[in-house]
Order: C-alpha cells, then sequence, then structure tokens
C-alpha cells in the first residue's frame, strides 16, 4: 500500500507542476485565456485575478501533499492536512461536472484531469495513519 500511496503523492505532485506551468502560460498569454474558466473571462483583469488565485491554491495543495507524504519538515496536524485534503477531494468531484458542462470544448478536456485528481486524492486520503516518509528505499 504505501508504494501506492507514495506514488499517488508523486504523481499528483507532476499534475500540479504541470497545472501551475498551464496557468503560467495563461497569464504571460501563451494560451489565450478566452478558452479558459469556461469562456467567462472578459478582460485581462479578471484573468489576473483568477489565475493567480489559482496559482496560489495550486501551490497550498501542492504543500499540503508534500505534507501529507512528510517530505517537507514544517507541518500541519494530520488532522488537518487530511481535513484541507478532504475539501479539495470535494471540490475536484463538482468541478468534474462544471469541466463536463463548460462552454469550451478546450475546457471540457479537463474533466479527465479534475476526476484524475479526485482519484489520486482519494487513494491518498484512504492511506492508513503510520506514513513512511518518501525515500530512496520505499520509491
Amino acid at each position: 500500500m504505501n508504494f501506492i500511496f507514495n506514488n499517488a503523492i508523486k504523481i499528483y505532485l507532476g499534475i500540479l507542476l504541470a497545472i501551475i506551468l498551464f496557468h503560467l502560460c495563461i497569464i504571460t498569454k501563451i494560451i489565450p485565456y478566452d478558452i479558459t474558466w469556461g469562456g467567462r473571462l472578459t478582460n485581462d483583469i479578471e484573468m489576473y485575478v483568477f489565475e493567480t488565485i489559482s496559482i496560489l491554491i495550486n501551490i497550498l495543495l501542492s504543500w499540503v501533499l508534500l505534507m501529507k507524504g512528510n517530505l517537507v519538515k514544517y507541518k500541519f496536524p494530520n488532522q488537518v492536512v487530511n481535513i484541507i485534503l478532504w475539501v479539495f477531494f470535494a471540490i475536484f468531484i463538482l468541478n468534474t461536472a462544471g469541466n463536463i458542462f463548460a462552454k469550451t470544448f478546450f475546457e471540457k478536456q479537463f474533466a479527465f484531469l479534475t476526476a484524475l485528481s479526485s482519484l489520486l486524492l482519494w487513494i491518498i486520503l484512504k492511506k492508513k495513519k503510520n506514513n513512511i516518509p518518501l525515500t530512496e528505499e520505499n520509491i
């Protein structure tokens, strides 16, 4: 079970890095913002606000996952980490439905990513309490 837990955290951290890079591409206008956020953004100011918030949320989720995997020294209590992850799990379940009904085809494709995020969080949350830190020996 530790192998699955450890790999779920590593895979999800990789996905979050890709998501943060995606949002940075939107901020730098490499990717046009009108194909994101369900096609609802109307100007640059809205885009900067939404993208900045999204990047900060993804950084928070990454930090919490690092805590859950015992990969950082400073940690919130395990109960707080689990509550935060359950909240994200619920959000991603709802977001999957939202992406399915998005206005743009581009955004609809993200339903798979949010469903995968939900699955990985489920695996991570169902891990027993005695988490073993990720080391070369158990990776």
